[in-house]
């Protein structure tokens, strides 16, 4: 059953097990565009099932949190006080899992305190947006400037949703709600991400790491999720025929299945 509450201002999503597993919970950080809506109706459910206690954000200015009117001035070091004070509203370290920008938010975090792991999926990488942009803006001019125009506030149509994030088959009737909740992101934000707020790998603490991509990813290129798993150590792990959201497209059950097997590799 999907519980929906406001914490520190923040709206928090909560799915939890029928029962208490002692199983760690999860903490979701949704990506740019988005809220904590985006891991509700998939990935939630899914891990709850498998006896996770699962828990997503809205970052201040998405969803049903706080400081929507002035969004563009919310920096990357606001949305991670964000995290922060869920984690502390949970009162236990939980594995965070961020997507795209929740990735990069994750990474943030780390700095600052440890976690008892972490998944990265098609994140943005610790070296920053420059190369992701320019990538977008060689393969797909057309789609790059549709992009800035919903940054600036504008609102875009299925087609562009469909073409930025899914490489499959989209359901009609998913793509029209995704375009009643997506909305402009802090353009403050995105620069930090683009070059002025990047994460300092050597002040980072290093829990448990996973990190997935998309084989067809437009916005964070496979190439580019294979250089954050180099940074850190680790394995990428590429799912073939997917775009950027890979939390709703139609094969999502193996990336969550994918996240479980990890999870239970860490839990005994």
């Amino acid at each position: 059953m999907l519980k929906t509450q406001i914490i520190a201002g923040l709206e928090v999503f909560s799915c939890t097990p029928d029962r208490k597993t002692g199983k760690p919970p999860l903490l979701f950080v949704h990506g740019a565009f988005a809220g904590g809506w985006m891991w509700t109706e998939t990935f939630m459910p899914f891990l709850a099932q498998a006896g996770y206690p699962c828990h997503a954000l809205s970052l201040r200015g998405h969803g049903g949190s706080e400081g929507r009117d002035h969004i563009n001035w919310h920096s990357v070091a606001d949305y991670v006080d964000d995290l922060k004070s869920v984690v502390d509203w949970l009162g236990e370290e939980p594995v965070l899992i961020g997507h795209s920008m929740g990735g990069f938010i994750v990474q943030k975090y780390l700095e600052h305190r440890p976690a008892r792991a972490a998944a990265l999926i098609c994140s943005v990488p610790p070296q920053g947006l420059i190369a992701s942009q320019f990538h977008l803006l060689f393969s797909k001019p057309h789609l790059f400037l549709e992009l800035n125009r919903i940054l600036s506030g504008e609102y875009t149509d299925t087609a562009t949703l469909r073409e930025a994030l899914f490489a499959g088959d989209a359901d009609e009737a998913m793509l029209a709600a995704w375009m009643t909740r997506m909305q402009n992101e802090s353009q403050r934000a995105i620069l930090d991400m683009t070059m002025f707020n990047l994460p300092n790998l050597f002040s980072m603490h290093r829990p448990p790491m996973l990190i997935l991509g998309a084989e067809d990813d437009v916005l964070v290129p496979a190439f580019l999720v294979q250089s954050t798993a180099n940074t850190y150590g680790q394995r990428a792990h590429i799912f073939r025929r997917m775009g950027h959201a890979v939390t709703h497209e139609k094969e999502w059950p193996l990336v969550a299945a994918c996240l479980r097997d990890w999870l239970e590799e860490l839990t005994p």
